[in-house]
């Protein structure tokens, strides 16, 4: 008889164990799984925060969740097959289960919408940046050296005798420097070179911009001397001796008035306007 009791009390226990067991496996199954979406959930967000600046990052990383997110579909196809056997003996506790694997089914498809959608964005990105490569660079134009650099390359290279060469490199000058001390200088070069070259028209112009644009320059009394040169060169003579004399009259002690007074007795005009009249 005592026997018997026992054995009545063992059996609903026995039951009750292997009805629990299969129920101890899914939630410990569950919670892996759970911990396998939160994974996935934090490396999305990691992967959207520094996604204009690891691009190349980014694109492994959308990678290793493609293959974690199909490993999690595969683990939850297991699971729901395995709940599915387990049914008939976990009854409403498998129900509920069954509600919390769709909550999860649902989370997984937001996740591949937003895996989907940085991909996509990832696509354009690297459209655009294969479209920008394929575009024809533009050339960028040459940098000037240093002013002084410049002018010191344009100076040796005119008292070399390489004109033409330092015509370029005193233009350049005062293209790349017009405002500086030296580009009044470097126009009087300018017409230098010119006159050298027997271009006195051009010379007659560059003279006349270094008086009219630095006047307080040191080639002033030169640039007036040269002027008077050129148009006498080009056969203003009146003009000319108009200049010449002007230099006589600003600079009357410097070489530039000696060399105008000289160039004067040479014409037969007087260093001065006034003693050129008739008594």
């Amino acid at each position: 008889m005592r026997i018997l009791r026992i054995s009545i009390v063992l059996v609903p226990l026995a039951t009750l164990w292997l009805t629990a067991a299969p129920a101890w496996a899914v939630n410990r199954d569950l919670i892996q799984l759970q911990t396998q979406v939160q994974q996935l959930q934090d490396q999305m967000t990691h992967m959207q925060q520094s996604f204009d600046e690891r691009m190349g990052v980014m694109k492994s990383l959308l990678d290793q969740n493609t293959d974690n997110i199909n490993k999690a579909t595969a683990a939850i196809t297991s699971l729901q097959t395995s709940l599915q056997k387990q049914q008939t003996d976990s009854g409403t506790h498998v129900d509920q289960l069954s509600g919390q694997l769709q909550t999860l089914n649902d989370t997984l498809d937001e996740l591949k919408a937003r895996l989907d959608k940085v991909s996509k964005q990832l696509e354009d990105m690297q459209a655009a940046q294969q479209n920008l490569s394929t575009q024809p660079a533009q050339p960028q134009p040459p940098q000037a050296p240093p002013p002084d650099v410049l002018y010191n390359n344009a100076l040796r290279d005119y008292n070399a005798g390489n004109n033409d060469l330092a015509g370029q490199e005193f233009a350049q000058y005062v293209k790349a420097y017009p405002n500086t001390d030296l580009a009044g200088n470097c126009y009087f070069y300018l017409a230098e070179v010119a006159y050298r070259q027997g271009n006195y028209q051009e010379a007659e112009k560059n003279y006349d911009l270094v008086l009219q644009e630095f006047p307080g320059g040191n080639k002033s009394a030169s640039a007036q001397l040269k002027k008077g040169f050129s148009l006498i060169e080009l056969g203003q003579k009146s003009e000319g001796i108009a200049e010449l004399r002007h230099v006589v009259q600003r600079y009357p002690h410097s070489p530039e008035a000696l060399q105008a007074r000289e160039r004067l007795q040479k014409l037969g005009a007087s260093p001065s306007a006034a003693a050129s009249r008739p008594q």
